[in-house]
């Protein structure tokens, strides 16, 4: 079997156990060591799928340069100092984002669909928000912090900001 089959078994496997109760991290079922090892050896067509995961949950409904945005903001964070390096750590940190801790992160994603083509421009270096890492949807957010960040732009529902 090979190792990324092997990774992506152990990652459904770790979910179905945080699924049904017997994960005590409420917000992200992987322990540190767990996303290190499902962040190594990543091939470029997981990585993209697992983007996907993370934008359709976050984005889904938005426009497409609105996708695009979502997937740029989290490629900024693994290049940004106060993030995770990886993508697989940026996604699973912790209350980072609602996708992961809501389980929409395991609804896999079609290779041809709109969400995963948005993922391949910005893992391609497309980022409408320039150079964003955080967004928010000022309809629906409660967290006062996010409103003491430097707004970069809005695209659809959502205000880009660093």
């Amino acid at each position: 079997m090979k190792k990324s089959t092997k990774l992506i078994l152990l990652a459904f496997a770790l979910l179905a156990v945080a699924a049904i109760g017997i994960g005590s991290n409420l917000y992200n079922p992987y322990t540190i060591e767990e996303q290190h090892a499902l962040a190594e050896g990543s091939s470029y067509s997981s990585n993209i799928q697992l983007l996907a995961r993370c934008v359709n949950g976050e984005a889904r409904g938005e426009e497409y340069v609105g996708q695009v945005a979502v997937a740029a903001v989290i490629l900024n964070r693994v290049d940004h100092p106060s993030f995770p390096k990886t993508l697989a750590g940026v996604i699973y940190e912790p209350g980072a984002f609602t996708a992961v801790s809501d389980g929409q992160i395991d609804v896999p994603i079609d290779p041809n669909s709109t969400v995963y083509k948005a993922c391949e421009d910005a893992m391609n270096g497309w980022d409408p928000t320039g150079g964003a890492i955080y967004y928010y949807n000022p309809a629906k957010t409660t967290n006062q912090w996010i409103y003491s960040r430097e707004v970069l732009c809005r695209i659809g529902n959502h205000v880009f900001a660093r």
